[in-house]
């Protein structure tokens, strides 16, 4: 069973998320900040991880930063969740190590599209098979 960890101040949206990814057979993990999210990342790897950009009490681009410096196997996809479309923001966002972007306000379908979006990019073509 994969695994999600969703990282996001608001308890409405990590509750939302968790029902998005638990209809589609995600066991689905939670953090309010990047003090709790490190320290469940210390003994917990999950195949993906949503980090909210804006956060109290931390940056989350040195949040996924410092992410990334943990060995984590298999590391992990990281999506940047952003409520505005920021070129900018999303350029820093994958300098800093997200793998993608989605945007707020987000649904189920939404989810599904970029997992599939995501498995699509991942697995080998026919022709390198």
């Amino acid at each position: 069973m994969l695994h999600c960890f969703v990282i996001d101040d608001s308890e409405i949206i990590r509750k939302y998320t968790r029902l998005i990814f638990e209809s589609l057979d995600f066991r689905v993990s939670e953090a309010e900040g990047p003090i709790a999210a490190m320290e469940r990342l210390r003994s917990d790897a999950p195949d993906f991880i949503l980090v909210d950009w804006r956060m109290p009490g931390g940056s989350s681009l040195e949040l996924i930063a410092k992410i990334r410096a943990l060995p984590l196997d298999p590391r992990p996809h990281i999506m940047y969740v952003m409520t505005e479309n920021d070129p900018q923001e999303i350029q820093r966002a994958l300098t800093h190590g997200a793998d993608s972007i989605i945007l707020k306000p987000f649904n189920r379908e939404i989810i599904k599209l970029k997992l599939d979006e995501i498995s699509a990019a991942t697995s080998p073509s026919p022709a390198s098979a």
